[in-house]
């Protein structure tokens, strides 16, 4: 039982420590650093019992926050990280990347400041690793079946974790170089070193789960499949590719050189961060990036280390409100303005603006962003008169989002796109196409890294029964009952 008295005797809310904003825009290692454990505990207790914990309803993956808060509590990390691993493949992933709605629904936030509930889950599954209590789980049981996973990334990851300990024979297929999916090149190393995702592939390794690196499927490559190849191949498909066609600025000038894809940037960017050659730099120039989103946040951050002159992000949307607004009621996640990492280490912020044109600095180099002041009314946006203004750019990052998977991946395979141009499925996760199921982004569209992990046990379930006419593997998640990602 938690400590009933807990919230009041520890009644501040202690943040996870970070590094000194000159040290870390020098490295590209991580921002934030371990708690003392006695701080830790206390901000743990906090914890209130409470009667009905919301924070399980803020939680797609159902985290059983309560129980391992009070685990912690009372220092007992061995019993912590297993509740934490009951309903979480990767606490290491969401103890960083997410932005914790589970938090914002947490009941002590309607009165104080809510539990640090990502800090805590973090230091356990840390102290966990740090002490060697996770370690491959083998199946009782091989079952025969054979199912291949496209895509490594968190929906792929925890599809191919669980289908193995369910006896099933997986391989995953990634067309990059090393496994992780946008886990290894897509986050910025100062969010998570990849220490952090090499170390649990240590486990799924020992657990039987086979990794092919640099096979695309859909590609034309010596080593690449086809879709078609795999579903002869396999007894089960499940594609995990997520959602990474990037949605264009269409504004004129959106073809100059400098101008370009958030991922085109950060991945080249987060490739040199673990000793690759430089890529495209900001260095000495003027980054524009057009997208208020995490996306732009991760670029921000990176052009900063670059040794970009001046980092500016455009948010179409205006600044939110610094409380929580009536119409986002507890426990709602609110919209509400929050200050990342990497708004705190210098740049500008400009809210309620669009993206009228970008410059040609007359021989095909990008040279500057026009924008105007505004508001956004139903999809709309009306120009405030006489705000017209430019931005000096030499490098404009777009980050507006994705509109769907790639569809070169389908092949021959007529796949049914949704309105919202990803992989249709029904509730199981399932396509039209015998045998072939769709997890993560790629049925959702972009979305949270807890819903990829989500979607992937969820889909994982599904193949099992589909496989073998019957599952003991959870369900948390069914597409059709998903609401709008944060």
């Amino acid at each position: 039982m938690a400590d009933p008295k807990g919230f009041l005797k520890h009644r501040d809310r202690a943040e996870q420590p970070s590094r000194p904003v000159p040290i870390r825009i020098q490295d590209w290692h991580e921002v934030h650093t371990a708690q003392e454990d006695r701080v830790l505990r206390g901000q743990a207790s906090r914890c209130m019992d409470c009667g009905i914990p919301f924070c399980h309803q803020g939680c797609p993956l159902g985290n059983l926050i309560p129980e391992w808060n009070d685990l912690t509590r009372r220092g007992n990390f061995r019993e912590a990280i297993e509740r934490l691993h009951a309903t979480n493949n990767f606490p290491e992933f969401t103890g960083r990347l997410c932005p914790a709605p589970c938090e914002t629904a947490c009941v002590l936030g309607i009165s104080q400041p809510p539990v640090t509930i990502k800090q805590v889950e973090v230091s356990i599954v840390d102290r966990a690793f740090d002490n060697g209590l996770v370690t491959p789980e083998e199946p009782d049981w091989l079952s025969g079946k054979t199912v291949a996973v496209v895509g490594s990334g968190p929906a792929g990851l925890a599809t191919a974790q669980q289908l193995g300990r369910a006896g099933h024979t997986v391989v995953v297929y990634e067309r990059d170089d090393a496994v992780g999916g946008l886990l290894r090149y897509g986050i910025p190393e100062f969010k998570m070193e990849k220490s952090v995702l090499d170390r649990r592939l240590v486990q799924l390794r020992g657990e039987g789960i086979r990794f092919k690196t640099g096979v695309t499927v859909g590609g034309d490559g010596p080593d690449d499949m086809s879709l078609t190849d795999l579903q002869e191949r396999f007894d089960a498909v499940v594609l995990a590719t997520g959602s990474t066609v990037p949605r264009p600025v269409g504004t004129p000038g959106e073809h100059l050189a400098g101008v370009m894809p958030a991922m085109e940037y950060l991945v080249p960017a987060n490739r040199e961060a673990l000793g690759a050659p430089r890529g495209p730099s900001a260095e000495g120039l003027d980054v524009v990036i057009i997208g208020g989103g995490d996306t732009g946040a991760d670029c921000y951050g990176t052009a900063i280390r670059q040794g970009a002159r001046s980092v500016t992000q455009l948010d179409i949307r205006p600044q939110p409100p610094s409380e929580r607004p009536e119409h986002h009621p507890w426990p709602m996640y609110p919209l509400i303005h929050r200050v990342g990492d990497s708004h705190e280490e210098g740049g500008e912020r400009v809210f309620g603006v669009n993206t009228l044109e970008l410059h040609d600095d007359g021989h095909g180099n990008v040279s500057g962003v026009r924008v105007v002041d505004g508001e956004r009314i139903d999809r709309r946006f009306d120009p405030y008169a006489g705000t017209e203004r430019d931005l000096p750019a030499q490098l404009v990052l777009v980050a507006l989002g994705f509109t769907g998977p790639e569809p070169e991946v389908a092949g021959e395979v007529e796949l049914e796109r949704t309105a919202r141009g990803t992989f249709a499925r029904d509730e199981r996760y399932a396509t039209a196409h015998d045998g072939l199921f769709v997890t993560g982004d790629a049925g959702r569209g972009q979305s949270l890294i807890v819903w990829a992990i989500a979607e992937g046990r969820a889909c994982a379930a599904a193949v099992d029964e589909y496989l073998t006419g019957r599952t003991s593997l959870p369900f948390p998640v069914r597409p059709s009952d998903q609401p709008i990602a944060i």
